[in-house]
């Protein structure tokens, strides 16, 4: 008794594993990444070259506010300065009106040097910073201590104008209080004594009060301390100028356009529909990925694997058997179905053949089953030999295979026709070729079809067979609860995760189980939009002419799809036969 084991579902992957998988996704956009470094690189270009030229000059200004004492340490100078709106003044279009004029800039220059001006104030301090961005150094200082200056002359005279009204408005409340009062002093001196003079004295005593109290005001304001503020450090040319120089601004720019590459990237991903990895392929369809077909797989080449041309890609196909007879699933039961996602079936009937000639190599009698009825093409794309051994599909009645001779039967395939497929040192391998029928369904659910797949229940017997793609036909459900085990073949740019969980959905639902995935890139002959030439210079292919009629049967009538191309094929010309590599120790 063999003792097989049973693989394990796809293996839950832990958060590194997810982290690096993803990772390595993110780095096939290399466009995108590649955009966003040149992006960023031609950033840091403009930002250097830009600020190449750039001085920058600060001057700093201490604010204070007008006070008669300023020892007093009950005075808050925050709260009689708003300093946001001394910042709003400091940018205002009067103050470079007069800085203008000091540096002799015409009105037409105005705005360009108010625009060189940033004024910030530090947190929790009273101080302006003013900021001047010019192209010398020496333009830059120069500029920044007019503005500040300008700045400090124009507080200086609103304070000053402040105060004038201020003034003139206590000396306006005064000037007719002090006139009665005079005339009120030439009245008491003429009037005698008596009542009427103590009540004239009582009136001058209120009105002297009011002088008095307007007098002590006028002074305290000519008395105040009207100083703006002062400058606690003026703008000096400086040494450097103020970009990061051209290296860093380089390198900046790499960082910023690598971090936007990856972010493209990482959006890509996520609205990637196609599986991107092994691992999303294997959770898709819940089952694992037994094999990768080497990149230089080319089209329209010969189906069976050329050993000593390409060693990789009959290594990669022996691999994939041998991973199919060590699951219990398909060791129980020894069928095998091939099927593509959609499109063509090319790389599918590629893979059938090449396990098919893997599991002869073993020693066990292998049957394959062409049950793509729509387009058969294998027959004329292997070097077979027709006859072959009676058990596999021979039955009773003839060559009808549902009959006695002239008699038609429930379907035209299978007929009990069978090839043999010469793989070279692999060995040998029995093929029931496909047949353009009129009722495909009615074909592949007959009982002849049924009792031909049944061979593999027969010692050392194994039964492969390769069905149209499962999303474009219902052809392989109609076989899924025969074949049990399913090869799912496809090229993962080209199909998206939502096809491979609908696939193993409906292959569940029929009764099936899939035993794994097989893996290729795109064909040449799809990117090229046709079929491409194989190797060694191989004529283009033929349109496969419908065979003629059995006697006593009518001639099919054409079918409403197209006619599957094939390669020309001339039987004992030497190159009909291609045999996989053997496999030699210490070279797996």
């Amino acid at each position: 008794m063999i003792e097989t084991n049973r693989p394990a579902a796809a293996p839950a992957e832990d958060e590194p594993d997810l982290l690096r998988d993803q990772f390595r996704q993110l780095l096939r956009y290399r466009r995108l990444l590649g955009a966003g470094v040149g992006i960023g690189l031609l950033g840091g270009v403009y930002l250097g070259i830009s600020t190449a030229d750039t001085y920058v000059a600060t001057a700093d200004v201490v604010l204070r506010a007008p006070t008669d004492d300023p020892f007093n340490p009950s005075l808050a100078p925050d709260k009689a300065i708003n300093i946001g709106s001394e910042r709003q003044v400091a940018l205002s279009s009067s103050i470079a009106d007069e800085a203008a004029k000091k540096l002799g800039v015409p009105e037409s220059g105005v705005a360009g040097l108010r625009a060189g001006l940033q004024v910030t104030n530090p947190p929790q301090t009273m101080v302006l910073r003013f900021t001047y961005t010019a192209s010398s150094p020496r333009e830059a200082a120069k500029r920044a201590n007019a503005m500040t200056a300008a700045y400090l002359l124009k507080r200086q005279e609103a304070l000053d104008v402040t105060r004038d009204k201020m003034v003139k408005g206590y000396q306006d409340q005064r000037d007719p209080v002090a006139k009665q009062l005079d005339e009120l002093v030439r009245q008491i001196n003429a009037m005698p004594s008596g009542p009427g003079r103590d009540a004239a004295y009582s009136s001058k005593t209120d009105l002297q009060s009011k002088v008095n109290t307007l007098n002590s005001n006028i002074a305290k304001l000519q008395a105040l301390d009207m100083a703006p503020g002062r400058v606690t450090s003026p703008a000096t040319p400086p040494g450097d100028s103020d970009g990061p120089g051209l290296p860093m601004s380089l390198a900046l720019g790499a960082a910023v356009g690598l971090a936007l590459g990856l972010l493209a990237a990482w959006v890509r991903l996520v609205f990637d529909p196609a599986p991107r990895s092994d691992g999303d392929v294997a959770r898709a369809l819940r089952a694992p990925v037994l094999g990768s077909l080497p990149r230089d797989k080319t089209g329209g080449g010969p189906l069976l694997a050329a050993g000593e041309e390409d060693p990789r890609l009959a290594e990669e196909f022996r691999s994939v058997a041998f991973r199919l007879a060590y699951d219990s699933r398909f060791a129980d039961r020894r069928r095998l179905l091939v099927v593509a996602p959609r499109g063509s079936s090319e790389t599918a009937a590629a893979v059938a053949v090449n396990l098919a000639a893997s599991f002869a190599e073993t020693g066990k009698d292998v049957l394959l089953i062409e049950a793509d009825l729509r387009t058969p093409v294998l027959a004329s794309q292997l070097p077979t030999d027709a006859g072959g051994r009676p058990r596999w599909s021979q039955m009773p009645g003839g060559p009808g295979a549902g009959g006695p001779p002239g008699q038609q039967g429930d379907s035209d395939w299978p007929d009990g026709r069978q090839l043999v497929v010469d793989a070279g040192e692999s060995g040998a391998f029995d093929l029931i070729p496909g047949e353009r029928v009129r009722n495909v369904a009615r074909a592949l659910t007959s009982p002849r079809a049924t009792r031909l797949i049944s061979e593999a229940d027969s010692p050392n017997s194994t039964v492969v067979v390769l069905a149209p793609p499962v999303l474009s036909y219902a052809d392989a459900l109609a076989l899924v609860d025969r074949v049990d085990g399913v090869l799912v073949v496809c090229d993962p740019r080209a199909v998206h995760r939502s096809d491979l969980s609908r696939i193993r959905e409906l292959i569940s639902g029929a009764g099936g189980t899939v035993l794994g995935a097989v893996l290729h890139t795109p064909l040449p002959g799809e990117k090229r939009g046709g079929r491409g030439k194989g190797k060694g210079g191989s004529a283009p292919a033929a349109p496969t002419a419908p065979a003629p009629a059995p006697a006593g049967k009518s001639a099919p009538q054409p079918l409403p799809y197209e006619v599957a191309e094939a390669e020309q094929h001339i039987p004992g010309d030497g190159t009909d036969t291609v045999a996989l590599r053997t496999v030699r120790t210490g070279r797996r």
